[in-house]
């Protein structure tokens, strides 16, 4: 399901909360899980009537390189931007105090693993979420743990 289904405009990338990013060296892809800056105006039937007020999702890059990092703070809010470079490929750039990350890739984005929660107090996701996909919301309840590679590495 493409996110314009959940949203009547899908927001931007900026003040989104990145919440981890995960590295293969299969493509080699670079796999962040963000929440976005506000949750959806037209949610998920499933998600009717529940407490949710945050959008997760997994955001996939193909063909990696150039990767650059300075700092990490997991949980933190961050710009990405996406510019357009020549041979089909993006520069990506994601920006906060303390935290500068950039790479190459195609232009090819993979969207997945979407799903609904209820942010606590101190902003964790630790809590209950509600996956988009069938096969992911009968696999899980709650984000894995980062050594789960079929959830990390498979979007």
């Amino acid at each position: 399901m493409p996110l314009s289904s959940l949203y009547s405009t899908v927001p931007s990338l900026q003040s989104v909360r990145l919440r981890s990013f995960h590295l293969n060296w299969r493509g080699p892809t670079l796999t962040m899980r963000i929440d976005l800056p506000r949750f959806p105006d037209r949610p998920a039937t499933a998600w009717t009537g529940a407490d949710h007020d945050t959008l997760q999702i997994h955001l996939q890059f193909l063909a990696v390189d150039d990767l650059c990092t300075d700092g990490w703070i997991p949980g933190t809010l961050v710009d990405i931007s996406l510019a357009p470079l020549d041979e089909r490929r993006l520069l990506t750039s994601i920006v906060a105090e303390r935290i500068n990350f950039s790479f190459t890739a195609s232009d090819t984005l993979t969207i997945g693993h979407i799903s609904a929660f209820r942010s606590t107090g101190n902003g964790s996701d630790e809590g209950r979420h509600a996956f988009l996909s069938p096969l992911d919301a009968h696999r899980f309840t709650s984000v894995p743990n980062t050594y789960e590679s079929t959830f990390y590495e498979r979007i």
